[in-house]
């Protein structure tokens, strides 16, 4: 009886252990991915035609402008739109390597995070002329 009481304190402890050395492991990954991210900020906006985006820091464009249909992605880098599979064979090291797609759905934009980014799943309501302001973090206020 009391070796079955010790083997359940033992594996206890082993538990214990383990998951407060995971949860340390995916904190310090989390802390070194943020620290290797560049600046960039953008500004999504919902309009009567579609979609526009403001590339303000990180980006060598400044405006981008479409329609999409509802849950259909567009992939956005640093240099505009472009596909998942295409690789930009220009690097500049003043721009973000970056990379997410942008989904207008009935409720709003949803945004995933691909490269560049500590976000990987992004969704907001965003209705009609209103603006909302994404960095490398997530939603942030506008300057």
């Amino acid at each position: 009886m009391r070796t079955l009481w010790n083997l359940k304190k033992l594996t206890t402890k082993l538990l214990v252990f383990a998951f407060i050395l995971t949860v340390s492991s995916a904190l310090i990954a989390q802390e070194n991915k943020s620290s290797d991210l560049k600046d960039f900020k953008v500004i999504v906006e919902k309009t009567e035609k579609g979609l526009e985006i403001q590339g303000i820091q990180g980006t060598a464009w400044t405006d981008l402008s479409f329609r999409i249909n509802n849950n259909r992605p567009q992939a956005i880098d640093e240099y505009g739109m472009t596909k998942l599979d295409k690789k930009s064979s220009v690097n500049d090291p003043s721009l973000t390597d970056l990379l997410f797609t942008i989904t207008k759905t009935e409720g709003g934009i949803v945004l995933k995070g691909i490269k560049g980014t500590a976000w990987t799943d992004l969704s907001f309501a965003l209705g009609k002329n209103e603006k909302q302001t994404i960095n490398q973090f997530g939603m942030s206020k506008p300057d």
